[in-house]
């Protein structure tokens, strides 16, 4: 196991690796830059851009950038927060987008797996029709849909949330108040996602041989569905319920654009558009970070979920 998990770790450094420099040469080669002020004279915007390394080739710059990442430094937004490290900017923004996301993912999880086995459970019966309707419906419309339509009727219609969250990092009923909408906004699709799976894979493991046979054994269905169904079932869940997280963050880059929260997903949109390149490597770098660890967690939980499971080993 800690040969497999060093292997994956150094395997996880060099995609890092690749994603960044891809990143920075894709950017880099978009035109225009950070100068926007065509009132600036052409001898300033010159010493702006020498001071930066902007005029030198793209190597040359890589070259810096390189230097500077390897210490953890992704270097100062030009923009977005003038002259503030990129770190310093990254440490008050992650706290507000993992508020949000995280609470999504804990609304979602419940939800969808008491829907997902209810429908298995009551399977072509009024119920499971309802909720399979509920799953196409939610799957079918995009969150910023429902995000819109929710801040339209229930915030602004009607005043029962504010329409835009609460700024702050700290965590306070008022501001939990206020990211009410967009958590169910992000909820809504993973929701589905996951009780359809939770349906699919808990119907076949009901109409498996191994739950006759522990019915034979003198089981009722709900000890034989709780011991031997939901565990078999949760082995391929595992592949989706984890990255599960990754999909809200996705989500969250809209989401933060209509409910204003200054989290990663705005400031990122924000980055790009104002050629603030270090902010937005720093941004994407981040995001990359939190999925390659996450596909690292799904593979380990395997071997938790089913011991049957060795990861790293030999034939």
């Amino acid at each position: 196991m800690a040969r497999y998990i060093a292997k994956r770790i150094v395997l996880m450094a060099i995609t890092l690796f690749l994603i960044i420099t891809i990143s920075f040469f894709v950017m880099h080669s978009m035109p225009g830059n950070f100068i926007q002020n065509n009132k600036l004279p052409a001898d300033v915007k010159k010493a702006m851009l020498d001071k930066y390394h902007l005029n030198d080739p793209l190597t040359t710059q890589y070259g810096y950038f390189i230097r500077d990442f390897a210490k953890g430094d992704f270097g100062i937004s030009l923009v977005i927060q003038p002259k503030v490290p990129v770190n310093e900017v990254l440490a008050s923004k992650i706290p507000v987008s993992m508020q949000l996301n995280i609470f999504s993912l804990i609304f979602t999880m419940p939800i969808a797996m008491i829907l997902g086995i209810w429908a298995a459970i009551r399977k072509n019966k009024i119920d499971d029709q309802i909720i399979s309707i509920l799953i196409i419906l939610f799957i079918s419309v995009p969150s910023f849909v429902y995000a819109s339509l929710m801040q339209y009727y229930l915030a602004f219609k009607l005043g029962w949330f504010p329409i835009i969250t609460e700024v702050g990092t700290k965590l306070t009923w008022s501001k939990f108040y206020s990211m009410i909408l967009p958590i169910l906004a992000l909820s809504f699709g993973s929701i589905a996602g996951v009780a359809r799976y939770t349906r699919a894979e808990l119907t076949e493991a009901l109409n498996s041989e191994y739950m006759l046979l522990a019915k034979s054994k003198g089981l009722s269905q709900v000890q034989a569905t709780v011991r031997h169904a939901l565990r078999n079932s949760f082995i391929p869940l595992a592949n989706i319920i984890i990255p599960m997280f990754l999909q809200i963050m996705g989500g969250s880059l809209v989401i933060e654009r209509i409910f204003s929260i200054p989290g990663m997903g705005n400031i990122m949109v924000d980055a790009i558009n104002a050629y603030d390149f270090p902010l937005a490597i720093g941004v994407l770098f981040w995001f990359s970070l939190l999925s390659l660890v996450t596909i690292l967690i799904v593979d380990l939980s395997y071997g938790i979920i089913d011991p049957r499971i060795r990861l790293g080993g030999r034939d």
